[in-house]
């Protein structure tokens, strides 16, 4: 018999909730598995349409029918993960019935992982059928005007030399961006009153150049100049002045944003090391160079490769002062053939340059996360 001084509550406690009795329940797997098949269909239903609006034959018809009948094959996988949700659930409660607790909840931890899978799958299955139907509206006329392969690369060599002027744009603004964006960075660091008006031409710098667009930096700078015949810009022939004052206003604007990810950078390293390195004899400036800088640009150079693949798609900015990059050329193009589907090869050329670019971005952090992990 229990002492009713042992059952009472101490004074001021909160009552103790009463626990719930752990349940295997069937329906979050089966809302799952209605949820799968009905996108599956809807897939289904989008290929079906969009194979009816093909106005191809021969090779071009079997391959794309291939790669139908592929993508309806794997649709098939966000059914099965459901189907395997819903199994694990029956053994979830089979393993109830027989009083085994802890195997029932990691039956149950099994199927919320696969209905995770569920829902990830089904969104991807669901996007495919969205551009499957969006690329057959109008009987196919959105997939003629924006995706006609046998248009979009009538003229690939013209979109090639377009998209070398570019790539020479971007080589070009990068190399400086480097060296000037560091060197603003350094004289905002700076320290002292002597050094104050330094700083404030470095911020007023960054604040400028960091609040205009682009684009009207771009006219600006090439346009203006131009106009007014700014030396030595003004002995040279039109199209090497173009490129090298498209080149400046990328830079100006550029610049200004990857100063800031420099500094950054510097604030990130411990005042400790400078202290530690003043010590042992070293100047400001060798103190910069030998311990600051490397260290803070080991470490922004994520950020900084994010900033050269914006970099890179803003050079199709220069289109608006004439420059013949890529988009100029596939506006030809357009104009010519009344069709966007140019425009649409331009996009993929930057594609082919920006998509391992992001990967290479992607591979630094995970890098650079495991070796701060590992430190």
């Amino acid at each position: 018999m229990t002492s009713p001084l042992l059952d009472a509550a101490p004074p001021g406690a909160r009552p103790r909730r009463a626990v719930r009795p752990f349940r295997a329940s069937v329906v979050p797997a089966a809302a799952g598995l209605v949820a799968a098949v009905a996108v599956t269909v809807a897939l289904w239903a989008a290929l079906r349409r969009f194979d009816g609006t093909l106005g191809i034959t021969g090779t071009g018809l079997a391959v794309t029918r291939v790669g139908e009948l592929a993508i309806a094959l794997a649709a098939l996988a966000v059914p099965a993960y459901a189907i395997g949700a819903v199994a694990a659930t029956r053994r979830a409660r089979r393993h109830l019935a027989a009083g085994d607790v802890p195997a029932a909840r990691i039956a149950m931890e099994d199927v919320r992982a696969r209905l995770w899978v569920v829902a990830g799958l089904g969104v991807m299955a669901a996007i495919v059928a969205f551009l499957a139907w969006f690329l057959s509206a109008n009987d196919g006329r959105v997939r003629d005007v924006l995706f006609d392969w046998s248009k979009m690369w009538v003229g690939p060599s013209a979109l090639a030399r377009g998209f070398w002027l570019n790539v020479r744009l971007f080589l070009a603004a990068q190399a400086i961006v480097l060296v000037w964006a560091l060197f603003v960075a350094i004289v905002r660091q700076l320290p002292g009153r002597s050094f104050g008006p330094a700083r404030t031409l470095a911020i007023a710098y960054t604040d400028v150049f960091r609040g205009i667009p682009s684009i009207i930096v771009i006219y600006l700078v090439v346009l203006g100049f131009a106009l007014a015949e700014v030396p030595p810009f003004a002995s040279w022939d039109p199209d090497t002045q173009r490129f090298w004052l498209a080149v400046l206003a990328l830079v100006l604007v550029y610049g200004a944003y990857v100063a800031e990810v420099y500094r950054a950078g510097l604030d990130s390293v411990h005042p400790s090391q400078t202290a530690a390195a003043r010590s042992l004899g070293l100047s400001q400036w060798q103190t910069l160079r030998h311990v600051v800088v490397p260290q803070a640009v080991r470490r922004v150079l994520p950020p900084l490769l994010n900033d050269f693949v914006a970099l890179q798609k803003d050079t199709a900015l220069v289109s608006v002062v004439g420059l013949l990059d890529i988009l100029n050329v596939a506006n030809l193009q357009k104009n010519k053939y009344f069709d966007l589907s140019p425009v649409t090869g331009a996009a993929l050329f930057f594609l082919v340059i920006t998509i391992p670019f992001t990967r290479l971005v992607d591979h630094l952090i995970h890098r650079d996360q495991q070796r701060t992990r590992a430190g």
